[in-house]
């Protein structure tokens, strides 16, 4: 994921936060610290798989998504890990509201791609199918994203929209 892109999400939801209105936070991933000088990490490794990005709550719900930067006009599949793909569904199975959020930097445009959207795309391409979801479904059943509500990237109003589809 792009660090900008990043930045703009934890800066997203530190307002959120602020302002009351969602709890959301950055996983961290495990690493371990092989060797250390004073404050200073000189080696480490990947402990283990992380989840997702994101997870957290906002007006009762669960919350779990991951987040890609692509300088693509599509969104290449094998940018999401398996066990990130797993844990969006075992999240989903048990209420949460999963997505992935997509930043497509050549065109300057973010979306909210429900799970679903995704778990199609990576099903159809197991058996053989597309290894890209193309900008053409990222446009039609996905969400686009912009400023508004006094933040700079306003996803909320997104996951209201995924919210009254699920009701």
């Amino acid at each position: 994921m792009g660090q900008a892109f990043e930045n703009l999400i934890d800066y997203t939801n530190r307002i959120y936060q602020n302002k009351g209105m969602a709890l959301i936070n950055k996983r961290p991933t495990p690493v371990k610290v092989l060797r250390t000088r004073g404050n200073h990490i000189f080696n480490a490794v990947y402990d283990k798989k992380s989840t997702v990005d994101y997870d957290g709550f906002y007006k009762g719900y669960g919350i779990a998504f991951e987040a890609k930067s692509t300088k693509l006009t599509r969104l290449p599949l094998d940018m999401i890990a398996e066990h990130q793909i797993k844990y969006l569904e075992a999240a989903k199975d048990h209420g949460a509201i999963t997505f992935l959020i997509a930043n497509m930097r050549d065109i300057n445009k973010t979306f909210v791609l429900p799970s679903e959207l995704i778990f199609e795309y990576v099903d159809n391409a197991q058996q053989g199918g597309r290894k890209s979801l193309p900008m053409d479904d990222i446009k039609k059943r996905g969400i686009e994203v912009s400023s508004g509500n006094g933040v700079p990237l306003d996803y909320l109003e997104a996951v209201e929209k995924l919210i009254k589809k699920e009701r």
